[in-house]
């Protein structure tokens, strides 16, 4: 891996004028998002059951109980998603190669006598075999193998698909599998799952998930090496990719984009310790004298006002002392604009741009670079719950069910203020017939002393009016409004008490089915703002940076694979099992790839594939070991006039009156019952009869 191209030449750390530039830029993109944090805390407090001052209260309200139904749907959604996206325990995505490869054969086979008559060095103009400039027939490359060149290096092959029943390779499906199986194995060792999850926990919180990488990571393979009688530590390192979940807090995008891929520049916020802010020393292109000098000034970082309220502490815009603030920009800087700020312009035009990797800290430069990745790209990835259509930032659960929360919580506490009335006695007194100066407690044997009136019209008991149930009535339905605004169904997340449809198994699956579908619009999202560029982003760090990726080149897309596992479990398995059984009609079998439906009824059932499934090679081994393992069907015929082998008891059964053996003149109808005959037709014969079993044997005539 080369090191990125250094752009701060001559460049003074204190550079007042990159240090501008970038807070600007900075302060742009925080009014650009003002309105997505009011939002964004107003959907964390749904989430948490946090009334805010925004929440007003009349003087006779007592209740402030809050129900918290948005962390029900936020956390049904979230494991909804997980399930589906990660249940197969592996990542949802492939890597294929494209329809109509380019650069690289889609098949190859076995060359023949007319493949040779056919690579004549003779031809003629245009017909799709010229060599390349500089190139001759001895040292032209097998340029149709792609990456897989050197690996049948001597085969003797030609492009193109061979003959029914011939051999044939397939290079560009060979490339895909191979790069697939390297992306496959870097997401697992980079603990890439569990970095996804806590990306999309926000962006079915706050509506927007993001993803920073893959960037290379140093990883430290543990090894020991026998020496002797001990056994010596010997690690080495290597360049893995490696990604990280980036809060929505922490991130200032483009505010006038809609796309990453539209943002002109992107700006992380960092909140560092010295023990962080010191080992950025370690990472190549840092100015170690520049973060010394961050450092020995001491802590810069400055709360902001929504930091309280996300951490639970008190206390607004706190300046910490010992954490401090660094800005990682990435984006598009003027040459213009990079010329006045003294930084290298060699190589561009005067009206051209860089891309560019910039770190401040207070007032110091701690690394100025050009972006390293070849495409040129900025590595986030935003993916948004639910799309808008018209700004970055997406649309999450607390969002949706915002109205729907506050109605709840209204009509919970409205209920119980009423009960706390309705629960107990209300007294009328008329205090002018009485006696004064008495004590109005209440309690078993009480006396009034009365002075005048009417016996009994004193003191009245009066019960309030319960409008409990017209106000749990209400709260029934917004919470169905809240069904309805997020497409999270009750029944997802346990609801008891169903009624009607769901009250039989075929009914409540036929619910459960509908309910699904709601989470294929985010799965979809998930795919194209997510997998998809995480794929492609992997797929072009191999080639970049792995040096073990010469085979893997290729034609190849990148095809995410979480759409697909939308399907309900029991429905998919229930149509594999279909499909399954037409392969018993043999004129229907030849058109079903077997090995394929196998797998995949393996994996709808949660069964991972590669342990039990054999491939087709494996599978004709195994055929045969277990031709081996079983009995044979036929045993051999004893000869003529001798007993049959019984075992080990053959005179104990001949003695207890085994039949005798089978002779090779007995018929095929035999009714005598001595064996190797059919049943015959007609009647039991009886004693005297010819054929009668108990007869005394004849002497031959």
């Amino acid at each position: 891996m080369s090191d990125p191209i250094d752009i701060s030449k001559d460049l003074d750390p204190e550079n007042s004028g990159v240090v501008s530039y970038i807070r600007e830029k900075q302060r742009e993109a925080e009014d650009g998002r003002q309105v997505h944090e009011q939002r964004w805390l107003t959907a964390y407090k749904n989430f948490r059951g946090i009334y805010d001052s925004t929440t007003q209260y009349t003087s006779t309200e007592k209740s402030k109980v809050f129900i918290k139904i948005t962390k029900t749907k936020v956390l049904a959604a979230f494991g909804q998603i997980i399930d589906i996206l990660f249940a197969n325990k592996k990542f949802p995505i492939t890597v294929e190669s494209t329809p109509v490869p380019e650069g690289i054969a889609e098949f190859a086979h076995l060359k023949t006598p007319l493949d040779e008559q056919e690579s004549s060095p003779y031809g003629f103009e245009g017909d799709g075999r010229e060599l390349p400039p500089g190139a001759t027939e001895a040292t032209s490359p097998l340029d149709y193998l792609g990456g897989l060149a050197s690996k049948y290096e001597g085969a003797p092959l030609a492009e193109g698909p061979s003959k029914t029943g011939e051999p044939q390779i397939s290079p560009a499906k060979e490339a895909a599998l191979k790069m697939e199986k390297v992306i496959q194995d870097q997401l697992t060792e980079s603990n890439s799952v569990s970095t996804i999850r806590d990306s999309i926990f926000e962006s079915v919180l706050l509506g927007t998930g993001v993803v920073k990488g893959p960037f290379t990571y140093n990883k430290t393979v543990h090894k020991w090496e026998e020496n002797g009688e001990n056994r010596d530590y010997t690690p080495y390192y290597k360049d893995v990719p490696k990604i990280e979940a980036v809060s929505c807090w922490d991130l200032y995008p483009d505010p006038m984009a809609t796309e990453v891929e539209d943002c002109d520049y992107v700006i992380q916020r960092h909140k560092m310790t010295r023990s962080q802010l010191r080992n950025l020393m370690n990472m190549p292109m840092f100015n170690a004298e520049a973060i010394m000098e961050v450092v020995s000034g001491g802590g810069n970082y400055t709360d902001k006002y929504y930091e309280s309220v996300i951490r639970d502490e008190d206390g607004v815009n706190q300046h910490s002392t010992d954490r401090f603030e660094v800005l990682e920009f990435w984006g598009c800087i003027d040459s213009t604009i990079m010329g006045d700020m003294g930084m290298d312009t060699e190589g561009i035009d005067e009206l051209g741009q860089i891309q560019a990797n910039i770190w401040i800290c207070g007032g110091q430069v701690l690394r100025a670079v050009a972006n390293p990745f070849i495409p040129m790209r900025i590595p986030y990835q935003m993916f948004p719950y639910e799309t808008s259509p018209y700004q970055i930032w997406g649309i999450g659960i607390p969002e949706n069910m915002e109205d729907a929360q506050m109605l709840m919580n209204g009509h919970v506490r409205m209920a119980i203020d009423n009960l706390s009335l309705a629960g107990n006695m209300v007294f009328d007194v008329d205090e002018t017939a009485l006696v004064p100066g008495q004590n109005y407690d209440i309690f078993p044997g009480k006396i009034f002393r009365r002075q005048s009136g009417v016996t009994g019209t004193a003191i009245n008991g009066l019960k309030f009016p319960n409008t409990a149930g017209e106000n749990i009535q209400m709260y029934d339905k917004a919470r169905q409004l809240a069904d309805e605004e997020t497409g999270i169904a009750s029944i997802m997340h346990g609801q008891t008490g169903v009624t009607g449809t769901g009250r039989t198994a075929a009914g409540l699956s036929m619910l459960l089915g509908s309910a699904g579908l709601s989470i294929k619009t985010v799965i979809k999202n998930i795919d194209d703002h997510l997998l998809k560029p995480l794929g492609e982003a992997f797929f072009q760090w191999n080639m970049q940076f792995n040096v073990d990726s010469l085979d893997m080149e290729g034609d190849l897309e990148i095809k995410p694979k979480g759409v697909a596992s939308v399907m309900q479990k029991e429905v998919r398995s229930q149509r594999l099992i279909a499909l399954l059984q037409t392969v018993a009609n043999p004129t229907l079998a030849p058109f079903i790839k077997i090995p394929n439906l196998i797998k995949e009824l393996a994996i709808s059932q949660d069964i991972d594939p590669d342990s039990l499934v054999n491939d087709m090679n494996q599978a004709q081994i195994y055929a045969e070991m277990l031709k081996g393992m079983q009995p044979n069907a036929q045993q051999p015929q004893p000869e003529s006039g001798s007993p049959q082998d019984l075992g080990p008891n053959t005179g104990q059964q001949q003695d207890m009156g085994a039949s005798p053996a089978v002779t090779a003149g007995t018929q095929p109808t035999d009714l005598t019952g001595s064996g190797n005959g059919t049943i015959g037709v007609g009647g039991v014969p009886t004693a005297g009869e010819s054929q009668f079993a108990g007869n005394a044997p004849q002497p031959p005539t």
